[in-house]
């Protein structure tokens, strides 16, 4: 029933608490909780607890959504006002609000999703954002209360703590934030429990990293005694507390390869940023890319790098951070002092750490491409091979930075491996430095990387080779590392054991070039070194393999001569059949094959006498290689089908995948091209799996001329295609001109004579450059391409395409580019 206010006087309501009336008014009116809840548009709980009476006067808006529905005249709507001012006490019912951000939030709609979805819902009811400084943890924070504010029916409490210095200002800090005065005491605590009481009220605790283990027991006694309050915590180190929610907050999403720079979110912030102070990046969207994928989309660097934009162009930027960070500091005037640099902002959780963890985290900056657990025990015990003491100190420490949100994890294949943003890792690397410890951590580190890669040495011919030469590539940054301070501290010992123990693995994984610096500079720092008779023995014939497949054979054979005499004199048969073998191989491509076999048979006669299967197999796959090069079918399928068979007892991959090409070829030659493209792909399938560069390259070659040979030259295209730019990127020529005699064929048979004989014009400048003849095997599809060419154009035509094709570098036929020489169906791709 309405009320008109006449039914009691003034005197009735005067001494009435806000409870007390509002119950009044809702009985009078015939209503439940429920009913008036319903009516008013909020919860049962909160009418429930407006009526036991609260030291907060519920707001204006609330006020109004109750007289509405008790359907109350001005005098009663007042009374209630006045009874809520009363119980209220206004100077103790103020919360303080979220500030109003500077710049709106870009690219965090899945984060905000997810962290509303837990709040917002109560799945938790203390969530706490981490993440290094400087990746929008606070941001974050300001949008998240913006977006599920509305739904604490008592507002949001923000409380700022990275002003607090001291632990002890921590509760008077909360308590003036909720209304009550900043009283001292021992009850304080209980006294904000008491005030917040059970109102749904969301309290934010920005920047609680240095005040972890007070605000944890602060945090701990409110959620205990405020059974409807929220909260949420921004803060570097984890709180701890039971019933936490961790929500790690990762930098904004960099540019994927398969989409537009411009849909990424840390381009769309560079972009913003800069624009907004009049410099907008039209044009440069690559050089945006390059900028924050270096900043590795941490939100505060590229902020700061945006703001440079005033004195530099983003290609000027990005060429700056190549090198150092050290721009990105002081470009604001209203940050905070931890906010100004990047160097401030990982300061501040720097200088929380104790002395154990500042020393862990100073040598951590010595890994390159992150690490492993016992890698960084390794280092920091200064053995190659910790102990479970070491272990485990290092397993405890590493866990306090991954907490402090200095170091990353990442879980795959079953293994733990960390590392640190790249702008951390600088700051790590300069309090390494400045100990004057830099050098003995990088001698560590190296010991240990040496280790492994002789270790993995021993694996990359069995049933385990991909698994090593996986577990190589993963750490391929840190073997550089190791190989760049060997030889900067003229370690020559290290320097050519570990450029020897890396070869093979360079060799299968394609890094041809810079496995031959590392022997090339090993080898020469190691001259006059006393003793290391066998590693230099073991340099020599990884440099001139790699010389041998990057078709210097030159340099090959010296450096195969020097390893032979050295095996020799060492009296070492295993290395000298190996060499042989090798040398072998430099015979094979440059045509001369009654050598090539000679070597090979010496070969197999060594590794027989040694019992060494894995010799004996490889030496008659290299015999059966040399056979089917020089047109004899059936002697090398023999050879090759023994060696397959033993390739696949042993578990070698990388002999099993040659093994497969050899007969794969044997069987296109000989005109079973079914047969053919059986051992080709699985020669492919395995060279694929094991990251065997070259294998792929072999395999997608003979899978190309049987395509042509059927007549399906468009498929043929496209695996020669592939093929050229593999052996290309390999530095192999002698196959790269095969692959272009071979398309050569194909642009013949699709009648793009010119652009044939430009092929084959680029394919004998090759071949005389290094020194290498046409295969046996190959030359009848040669001579009749070239003929068939010869027919088609008249005789100057074909000489300027092909002189055109000789003048022109492998780089640029294999990216389609034909030279300036030739007639316009040329610049026609197959």
């Amino acid at each position: 029933m309405p009320s008109d206010g006449s039914r009691r006087g003034s005197d009735d309501v005067q001494g009435t608490g806000f409870g007390d009336l509002l119950r009044r008014h809702r009985r009078d009116a015939g209503l439940s909780q429920e009913g008036l809840a319903e009516l008013a548009g909020l919860s049962v709980d909160a009418i429930a607890a407006l009526e036991r009476g609260r030291r907060r006067a519920p707001r204006p808006h609330t006020l109004r959504l109750l007289g509405d529905a008790l359907r109350l005249g001005a005098p009663d709507r007042a009374q209630l006002t006045a009874a809520a001012r009363r119980d209220g006490d206004p100077s103790r019912s103020t919360l303080r609000p979220p500030p109003v951000p500077a710049n709106r939030l870009i690219g965090r709609g899945d984060e905000l999703t997810e962290t509303g979805r837990r709040l917002g819902e109560r799945v938790t009811r203390l969530l706490t954002l981490t993440g290094p400084g400087g990746v929008g943890k606070t941001q974050l924070a300001l949008a998240l209360t913006g977006g599920i504010g509305p739904k604490f029916d008592d507002g949001v409490c923000w409380v700022p703590l990275a002003p607090i210095a001291d632990q002890a200002a921590i509760a008077p800090t909360i308590a003036a934030a909720t209304g009550l005065h900043p009283i001292e005491g021992a009850r304080l605590v209980e006294e904000v429990a008491e005030q917040l009481g059970r109102r749904r009220i969301l309290l934010v605790l920005d920047n609680c990293e240095h005040l972890v283990a007070e605000a944890a027991r602060i945090c701990a006694a409110l959620l205990e005694s405020c059974p409807n309050l929220s909260i949420l915590a921004t803060s570097r180190e984890l709180l701890r507390v039971p019933g936490e929610s961790v929500y790690v907050v990762p930098p904004l999403a960099l540019p994927a390869v398969e989409q537009q720079p411009e849909s990424s979110p840390a381009v769309r912030l560079f972009v913003d940023r800069a624009s907004a102070r009049g410099n907008k990046p039209t044009g440069q969207i690559e050089q945006v890319a390059r900028v924050v994928r270096r900043l590795e989309g941490m939100p505060l660097a590229i902020e700061l790098a945006a703001a440079r934009t005033n004195v530099l162009t983003v290609e000027e930027l990005a060429a700056e951070l190549e090198t150092s960070f050290g721009i990105l500091a002081g470009v604001s005037s209203t940050a905070e002092p931890r906010q100004q640099s990047l160097a401030d902002a990982i300061g501040w959780s720097h200088d929380l750490l104790t002395a154990p963890e500042r020393t862990l985290f100073a040598e951590l900056s010595v890994f390159v491409g992150g690490w492993t657990l016992n890698a960084a025990a390794a280092v920091l015990a200064g053995t190659a091979t910790p102990g479970p003491l070491e272990r485990a100190q290092t397993l405890d420490l590493t866990s306090r930075l991954v907490d402090k949100s200095l170091i990353r994890v990442s879980r795959e294949g079953g293994i733990a491996r960390y590392d640190m943003l790249a702008v951390i890792r600088e700051f790590a690397a300069g309090r390494l430095a400045e100990s004057g410890r830099g050098d003995e951590v990088a001698r560590n580190h190296a010991a240990f990387f040496l280790a492994l890669a002789e270790e993995a040495e021993t694996h990359l011919r069995g049933a385990n080779q991909g698994a090593w030469l996986d577990r190589l590539e993963g750490e391929l940054d840190n073997l550089r590392a190791a190989m760049s301070w060997a030889l900067r501290a003229k370690a020559s010992a290290d320097a050519v054991r570990l450029a020897g123990a890396l070869w093979l693995f360079c060799y299968l994984r394609g890094h041809y070039s810079e496995g031959s610096e590392w022997l090339e500079r090993s080898l020469v720092l190691a001259e006059d070194a006393p003793g290391l008779r066998s590693a230099k023995a073991k340099a020599q014939l990884g440099a001139g393999m790699l010389a041998f497949l990057q078709c210097e054979y030159e340099i090959a054979t010296t450096r195969l001569k020097s390893a032979l005499a050295q095996y020799e004199e060492l009296g070492d048969t295993a290395g000298t059949a190996l060499v042989m073998q090798r040398l072998g191989c430099v015979a094979r491509e440059r045509g001369d094959y009654l050598t090539a076999e000679s070597l090979h048979c010496r070969s197999y006669d060594l590794f027989e006498s040694l019992g060494d299967r894995s010799g004996m197999a490889w030496a008659h796959n290299q015999l059966g290689f040399v056979a089917w090069l020089r047109g004899d079918l059936e002697v090398a399928a023999r050879r090759c089908r023994k060696a397959r068979d033993s390739f696949r007892v042993l578990g070698d991959g990388e002999g099993l995948a040659w093994a497969l090409i050899s007969l794969g070829a044997i069987a296109q030659y000989a005109g079973d091209l079914t047969e053919a493209e059986d051992l080709l792909q699985e020669s492919l399938a395995l060279s694929q799996r094991l990251g065997y560069r070259e294998g792929v390259a072999w395999s997608l070659n003979q899978l190309g001329i049987v395509e042509r040979r059927r007549g399906f030259t468009e498929r043929a295209v496209h695996l020669l295609d592939e093929s050229l730019a593999e052996h290309r990127d390999l530095g192999d020529r002698w196959r790269s001109a095969s692959v272009l005699e071979e398309l050569a064929t194909v642009a013949q048979q699709r009648h793009r004579t010119e652009y044939a004989a430009f092929l084959l014009g680029a394919a004998d400048g090759i071949r005389e450059v290094i020194g290498a003849p046409v295969p046996e095997i190959e030359k009848a599809d040669h001579q009749a391409t070239r003929q068939a060419i010869e027919r088609a154009l008249d005789r100057r035509a074909f000489r300027a395409a092909w002189s055109a094709g000789r003048a022109t570098p492998l780089s640029a036929v294999a990216d389609g580019y034909p030279g300036p020489a030739a007639a316009p169906d040329r610049s026609t791709r197959l």
